[in-house]
């Protein structure tokens, strides 16, 4: 699919990061765009930022709110936006939306594991049976499904548990792989790619706890503060020596660096991921970080997970540079 002009395309996870840029450039080339989110305030600030780019026309965006991770208000979704958009096919279908958090299988919360696996594996697999039949129905489609590097190296770091997201980030890759020709058989005018960024500029860190704490302020509640404080203390730090301001501080901090000093923008990342479309290619890394992680971990699979490994990945990614390694206490 080398034009999106014309076309229509799903965009989970809309109202922020990489699901905003796409959205915003897919508009640009003229393409109708129907997303989703949890935050209806996020949505309308993407199609203002789209209005100000300038619609071209015949295309059109439309905000539907939506938590991907339950099926039935995906259906929902998908029987809006269908109806909004006056279309009963699908060209393009980006699996975007996810959030970090859930961290250790053994101290962290159950709940709070079970909604970062369900969002970041559950939004992708329920997006693709929602939406297939309109994808089928399309002369040519593609399915682009966001897993990310840690779905082929399961880690932050030696210092911090990352089971639930990296979990089902693999189930994406995995389940991407598969589909490849699953759909060949059954489907071959249906494409899939599957997408694994890095260090992408986005505001997931915070988005993520307001997502699984169901709340809008930045500031931490007295129960995120004593959690916060279990896992400094897991990464060998003493977080009595911190005032609950200061472990504010600290929160905010790393979300900002997250943000705002990442090797890519969000933007920068949508144009890869789109170019990767255009250009029919199954697997798309984002991020010179993630190319150079891929390699290493190729080299070296059977060591990927000892200190000495991060260390020299550290090294060449420059993660901790970068913020990837001091957002592991969130």
């Amino acid at each position: 699919m080398r034009d999106f002009a014309g076309k229509f395309a799903v965009v989970t996870g809309g109202g922020t990061g990489m699901g905003r840029e796409l959205a915003r450039q897919l508009i640009a080339e003229g393409c109708s765009v129907a997303m989703c989110d949890v935050s209806d305030r996020n949505m309308q600030e993407t199609i203002a930022l789209c209005s100000a780019d300038g619609v071209p026309q015949g295309a059109k965006i439309t905000a539907h709110v939506a938590d991907v991770s339950d099926e039935a208000a995906l259906i929902r979704f998908r029987d809006e936006a269908m109806a909004a958009h006056d279309i009963d096919r699908l060209h393009l279908l980006f699996n975007n939306a996810g959030i970090g958090g859930g961290g250790s299988m053994v101290v962290d919360d159950r709940a709070e594991w079970e909604r970062t696996f369900n969002v970041c594996w559950g939004g992708v697999y329920y997006g693709v049976r929602t939406f297939l039949p309109a994808l089928m129905a399309a002369d040519e489609a593609h399915i682009v499904n966001t897993s990310s590097v840690n779905g082929f190296w399961a880690s932050l770091g030696p210092h911090v548990s990352h089971t639930a997201y990296a979990a089902a980030k693999f189930a994406v890759k995995g389940f991407s792989e598969a589909l490849i020709t699953d759909l060949r058989l059954n489907a071959p005018h249906v494409k899939v790619s599957v997408v694994m960024p890095g260090h992408i500029g986005t505001a997931i860190a915070g988005n993520s706890r307001k997502v699984i704490r169901g709340v809008e302020e930045d500031k931490l509640s007295p129960d995120e503060l004593t959690r916060a404080r279990q896992r400094i203390g897991r990464m060998g730090l003493d977080p009595d020596q911190l005032t609950d301001d200061a472990i504010q501080a600290m929160m905010d901090e790393q979300a900002r660096r997250f943000l705002e000093d990442a090797p890519m923008t969000a933007a920068a990342a949508a144009t890869v991921i789109l170019e990767g479309v255009k250009a029919g290619r199954w697997r798309i890394l984002v991020g010179e970080d993630a190319v150079k992680m891929d390699a290493l971990v190729r080299a070296d699979p059977d060591h990927a997970y000892e200190p000495a490994f991060f260390e020299v990945l550290a090294k060449e990614v420059g993660w901790q540079l970068n913020g990837i390694a001091a957002n592991q206490a969130k």
